[in-house]
């Protein structure tokens, strides 16, 4: 018997899936989650437990359907610049052509961000022969506005290398900021007509606290990490992400794609497993946030699983925080 969704659960059991990046496309939910492999290498702060090669494509229905499992859509050895490690991808729809971008680690074990494209929203997906110029670190998430123009918004520490280009260029000893100086920023570049280059140059986006003063780095609970994810409502820009050591997704407000952003709040603090990592998305005239956590491989932080839950807004525009394990 095929088994329907419901909130807070796992949405498929039959593989580990994370980081998923949530879309309506053709009237379906399409889920596009990295795919965590079981394995016994190492765990650390450089990321090495997060060992995944390829990507699935999920989809759904309604809500509370089946969640159908589209099966391999992209594989590392079929992306000719990468050599390992296929982390956070997100996807978007335009000239006709569904648009998978990706971070993975290039030949000489830098991250950079790739994309593959696909008639399909299920794929399968073929990659572009080298990756996007001017680009690193991950988490690519992009938005595609109203006036056509796209945007991607990229960038994690540690694992993700984004302290090593505060200068430009990527510096294997760089460490992130001193505690009471400006955290650093998710990184914004707009994209070109045809989706698959930097329009310019991208630059870092500045998250400023209601007195418009820079976020510090040492404010783990309000600092940025990784897993940028940008969505409009109500006319406004809503920056999310993880706040990474304090394991919280928060968000910031903006008037411009490109900010600056002004912190408003939590919308999921911290669940099983040491990543945090999500999506919002509108789908049926419902908002919902889709996250992982590690409850089904009972705290295994590189066996994580995709859940959903719906997302409220009050009436000024702030989000109401989400209470997954809350009965």
């Amino acid at each position: 018997m095929e088994r329907k969704n419901k909130p807070n659960e796992p949405l498929v059991t039959h593989i580990f899936t994370a980081d998923p990046s949530a879309h309506v496309f053709e009237g379906k939910l399409y889920i596009y989650p990295s795919h965590d492999l079981d394995h016994d290498g190492p765990s650390n702060d450089n990321g090495d437990q997060y060992a995944m090669e390829d990507y699935h494509v999920l989809s759904m229905d309604d809500i509370d359907g089946v969640c159908k499992d589209h099966g391999e859509v992209l594989h590392v050895k079929d992306v000719p610049w990468a050599s390992k490690q296929l982390w956070a991808p997100d996807a978007a729809y335009k000239n006709d052509t569904y648009y998978l971008f990706f971070p993975a680690r290039d030949k000489d074990g830098i991250f950079r961000i790739g994309v593959a494209t696909s008639e399909q929203p299920a794929g399968p997906f073929k990659a572009e022969e080298n990756y996007i110029d001017g680009s690193f670190s991950i988490d690519p998430a992009v938005l595609v506005d109203e006036d056509d123009k796209s945007y991607i918004y990229f960038g994690g520490l540690w694992g993700g290398q984004l302290e090593k280009w505060q200068k430009g260029n990527f510096d294997p000893n760089a460490e992130g900021p001193m505690p009471t100086e400006p955290a650093l920023g998710p990184i914004v570049a707009e994209l070109t007509p045809d989706m698959l280059s930097f329009k310019g140059k991208s630059r870092e986006i500045s998250i400023l606290d209601e007195d418009g003063n820079p976020i510090l780095a040492k404010d783990e609970d309000r600092r940025f990490f990784e897993g940028a994810w940008v969505h409009k409502y109500n006319g406004l820009y809503y920056l999310s992400y993880s706040t990474g050591t304090t394991h919280k997704i928060v968000y910031a407000v903006s008037e411009s794609p490109t900010g600056p952003f002004t912190f408003k709040g939590t919308i999921l603090p911290p669940v099983s497993g040491w990543t945090t990592h999500h999506s919002i998305v509108e789908f049926q005239n419902k908002w919902y946030l889709f996250y992982h956590d590690c409850s089904l491989s009972d705290g295994v932080n590189h066996k994580r699983s995709v859940k959903y839950a719906e997302l409220n807004y009050n009436d000024d525009g702030t989000i109401q925080p989400i209470e997954p394990y809350k009965k």
